[in-house]
């Protein structure tokens, strides 16, 4: 419910479901983050859209909340134990998320620009 509240505070971006039906946010089209299904990762794990280098910084500083498995290691993407989340990160890690997405739905032509 945080990541959701979150999530729609940042412009155009729609929470709705993935084809498994766990819930999801998107920027045009473009995933953000969600919940993690994949049975490499931890339950309780949200996967966040996220420049690898900056995925490789996070989990170097907080290995306690912040992780990466073989499965989503090639991807964009850094998988955050959400029980271990600061909640004031949260709108932070958000809006890297959705400047990352906005970027790839611009591509596509399915976003503004960013404020």
């Amino acid at each position: 419910a945080a990541v959701r509240k979150a999530g729609l505070t940042l412009p155009d971006v729609e929470a709705t479901t993935r084809y498994d039906g766990s819930p999801i946010l998107r920027l045009g089209g473009v995933f953000m983050a969600g919940l993690a299904s994949h049975a490499s990762a931890e339950v309780g794990t949200l996967v966040v859209r996220m420049a690898v280098e900056e995925r490789d910084v996070l989990v170097e500083e907080a290995p306690e909340t912040y992780y990466v498995t073989d499965h989503y290691r090639p991807h964009p993407v850094v998988l955050v134990r959400l029980l271990h989340i600061d909640q004031a990160a949260l709108p932070d890690l958000l809006s890297t998320a959705w400047r990352m997405a906005a970027v790839k739905a611009r591509y596509r032509g399915r976003a503004k620009r960013p404020p």
